[in-house]
């Protein structure tokens, strides 16, 4: 068994609703990044800790909120250590519209993992591509680098689609078994 750990910053509540799914799918602890973007002592200790860390964050103006990125520049002094040398990552990204460039906001992720030495983990989840697919299923954004969610602007945090929650725990789930594999 792996230790997985989900740590996230949600500046509204929808991306903790994902948050949330991922962490259920994948049996992980949950790490809340603060307004302000900090984290305890505690939870630097818990993500040190881990076989595997998903990594969560809005996308805002094309990437991740200020507050992922304030904790990402804190993780340098885990970077210089190599710390975090071939832990296993994965990530995942919400926004309003249905693309608001979050491909650029995963690949803030995945360059975080890899250059702290870390192995990433893909969706592994196929595309709903057709005439007849809907929000409600599996990964109908059609990510592939890591999980992509939509939470419409006038929606509350109870309403992100179905299928964004299913590819989330499916997406937990993934990254959770392949550390174990791993490990």
């Amino acid at each position: 068994m792996s230790k997985t750990v989900v740590i996230y910053h949600s500046g509204y509540g929808h991306t903790k609703t994902v948050a949330e799914h991922v962490a259920r799918g994948a049996d992980a602890q949950i790490i809340a990044i603060d307004a302000n973007g900090d984290i305890t002592e505690a939870d630097w200790a818990t993500l040190n800790a881990a076989d595997a860390i998903i990594l969560g964050a809005p996308t805002y103006m094309g990437n991740v909120s200020w507050q992922f990125k304030k904790f990402a520049d804190a993780t340098s002094k885990i970077w210089f250590t190599r710390g975090w040398q071939d832990k296993v990552f994965g990530g995942f990204t919400n926004s309003a519209s249905p693309n608001g460039d979050k491909q650029v906001a995963l690949i803030t992720l995945q360059t975080l993992a890899s250059q702290h030495g870390g192995i990433w983990v893909s969706l592994g989840v196929p595309p709903s591509n057709t005439k007849a697919a809907t929000s409600d299923d599996p990964n109908n954004l059609g990510g592939s680098v890591g999980l992509l969610a939509r939470s419409p602007a006038d929606a509350g945090a109870d309403e992100v689609h179905q299928g964004d929650l299913v590819t989330a725990e499916r997406y937990g789930k993934r990254v959770a078994e392949i550390a174990a594999r791993l490990k």
